[in-house]
């Protein structure tokens, strides 16, 4: 009996720590999955800077690019100007919720995020409008067949960049 209490409580621990995982992560980001962010610049179509806690900081899409308007020795891409507008537009000098990816950073030491200005998902608005295409780089890949979903959709009615680009 007592082998059995003992076998169950390994069991129960082992369970624990698969499903709660605490060896991953840095430590360095662990805290809340989402929070509460101001606005302060939209950098262009997939990258804000936020206020978050007193702290600013350059937050990426998750899921989405944008094409580029403002990356060192880049040419500025075609619909870009309109998909930076349209993000200034959307977020800019505005309170947003920010849900954070499995990653929390990127490699350039950006928060990566889940974007939503009240009801709406920001990420996926750029999509469906056709102002980005979409990223999927695991393990941030929870909306990646909403999203693929809604590029397609856009990309067959020739929306956005994909009535005005070429391929």
């Amino acid at each position: 009996m007592r082998k059995d209490v003992l076998g169950s409580c390994l069991l129960l621990v082992v369970a624990a720590l698969l499903i709660l995982r605490p060896w991953e992560g840095d430590g360095d980001d662990e805290g809340p999955a989402a929070a509460t962010a101001f606005v302060t610049r939209a950098v262009d179509g997939d990258t804000i800077e936020a206020r978050i806690d007193g702290r600013t900081e350059d937050v990426r899409y998750i899921g989405v690019d944008t094409p580029e308007t403002v990356k060192p020795d880049t040419s500025v891409q075609c619909f870009g100007p309109r998909a930076s507008a349209a993000n200034h537009r959307f977020v800019e000098g505005r309170r947003v919720r920010l849900v954070f990816g499995v990653e929390r950073r990127d490699v350039y030491g950006r928060l990566l995020a889940y974007v939503y200005l009240g009801h709406r998902f920001v990420n996926a608005t750029l999509v469906r409008r056709g102002l980005a295409r979409t990223l999927t780089i695991p393990p941030n890949d929870r909306f990646a067949p909403l999203l693929r979903r809604l590029e397609l959709r856009a990309a067959r009615a020739g929306r956005g960049l994909w009535g005005a680009c070429p391929p």
